[in-house]
């Protein structure tokens, strides 16, 4: 079977992208998208790519602005007035540390085919690349208020949502998750609301470790495994996806 994604992606979600899994075809609403088979574009153009690549080393030192950009340009020897390649401004700064971590995931994670002597299960899958793409925001998650101030702003909340949407959508396909029914949904609109309000708490997080924030997204896996087994039908899941929406919006500042 080909693989397959939304033509019409839903506004909130945004599209989810494929790759070489699959989804339920529903009213042929449905079309071909690009695999891991073939050879994928690089996800920003060059000149991009080189200033972004220099300009997310300064975030830690000077948050997600425009100096750290110009620091970026002339550390990849272009002209500071080349940040006008630049046409979102900063939202393209927070855009590229999220984009190159969700697509850092394939290759920094990997699983055993057993791990003493038992196979790893698909939810363990999903919590370990969960927690991975967090830890990913340690060393600039002093100044990730900033981005998700940014995130939240009118313009960049379609984008932003369209992200967490394809990271929801990229960890449980690199689980191996093979679902083709509606679960096929459910379970990417909740883990984007979980990954959303754990990545806000992490924020906040002084523990050793960021052993808090563990916690915390252990607790919300829980109790969506105690959901999932009490979701059922179209008319419970367009339900539960709405209130993921908003609560998804909420922990990006949005007041709902």
């Amino acid at each position: 079977m080909a693989p397959i994604r939304l033509a019409n992606p839903a506004p909130v979600l945004g599209a989810f992208r494929a790759s070489s899994r699959q989804a339920p075809r529903w009213n042929c609403m449905w079309r071909s998208y690009h695999s891991y088979d073939y050879n994928q574009p690089p996800p920003f153009p060059a000149a991009e790519s080189a200033i972004l690549s220099r300009a997310i080393e300064h975030v830690p030192g000077y948050g997600f602005t425009v100096d750290a950009l110009k620091l970026g340009a002339r550390d990849a020897g272009y002209l500071d007035a080349s940040t006008n390649l630049l046409p979102r401004g900063v939202f393209d700064l927070v855009d590229y540390h999220l984009v190159m971590q969700r697509l850092a995931l394939k290759d920094s994670v990997q699983f055993p085919d057993a791990e003493g002597g038992k196979k790893v299960g698909v939810g363990s899958k999903v919590r370990t690349l969960t927690l991975a793409r967090l830890r990913a925001n340690e060393p600039i998650i002093h100044r990730w208020q900033e981005a998700l101030a940014i995130m939240a702003q009118p313009t960049y909340i379609p984008p932003s949502l369209a992200e967490l949407a394809r990271l929801a959508d990229e960890i449980w396909f690199l689980a191996g998750d093979t679902s083709v029914d509606t679960s096929w949904y459910t379970k990417r609109a909740t883990l984007s609301a979980i990954y959303s309000a754990t990545e806000v708490f992490m924020t906040q997080d002084k523990s050793s470790n960021f052993k808090e924030t563990e916690e915390f997204l252990d607790a919300r896996l829980e109790d969506n495994m105690k959901l999932g087994k009490a979701v059922g039908g179209f008319a419970a899941w367009a339900d539960f996806t709405a209130h993921s929406a908003v609560n998804v919006l909420r922990s990006k500042g949005m007041r709902i």
